[in-house]
């Protein structure tokens, strides 16, 4: 501690910790407000799947911030396979929590529909395609997904007020490999 009785800024782990905690609260703030609804869905997606796709999906920029996937689904009208970049939630025995915030804006993210008419999919997770069957979420289940989900990235909470409709959610748990 200095003469003067101040505390040293922290250094190394710690100062890269605290980092990460202030940008995490600063992106927080910024991505619950009308602007980044407008302007982030034409945006992160876009650039998610380049960097992934150009980093042999090493590097999902999004996933610096939140935990998430490269979801491929079968497309609800179009029957060919869907690629979209999702923040997700992992939860305690290998699932995962999706969100189908679209961001606060009105209507469901196609990405739901897919999902609703062709349930198993495929994510890219940490580098590992894993064969997955998703399941639309309701009742009280849903409402525990949906406390998990705030506690997990409170911005959520700032999407639904601004939607009438219910925010979709989806558990995603493995399929079962032959063999395995």
């Amino acid at each position: 501690m200095p003469a003067d009785g101040r505390a040293l800024p922290p250094t190394g782990r710690p100062a890269r910790k605290l980092a990460r905690k202030l940008l995490r609260q600063r992106v927080q703030k910024i991505s619950a407000t009308r602007t980044f609804a407008r302007i982030a869905p034409h945006v992160i997606p876009a650039l998610d799947r380049a960097v992934h796709r150009l980093t042999r999906g090493k590097v999902l920029i999004s996933a610096r911030m939140l935990p998430g996937v490269i979801l491929t689904a079968t497309g609800a009208r179009s029957g060919r396979p869907r690629r979209t970049p999702l923040a997700c939630v992992p939860e305690e025995g290998g699932t995962w929590l999706l969100v189908g915030s679209n961001f606060g804006r009105p209507g469901h993210p196609a990405w739901t529909g897919n999902l609703l008419k062709h349930p198993e999919a495929e994510i890219n997770w940490r580098r590992q395609d894993i064969s997955v069957r998703a399941r639309l979420l309701t009742g009280e289940e849903r409402a525990r997904a949906w406390r998990t989900a705030l506690d997990f990235w409170p911005p959520y909470a700032a999407y639904q007020a601004r939607v009438e409709r219910e925010i979709r959610l989806f558990r995603l748990s493995r399929l079962e490999q032959p063999g395995r």
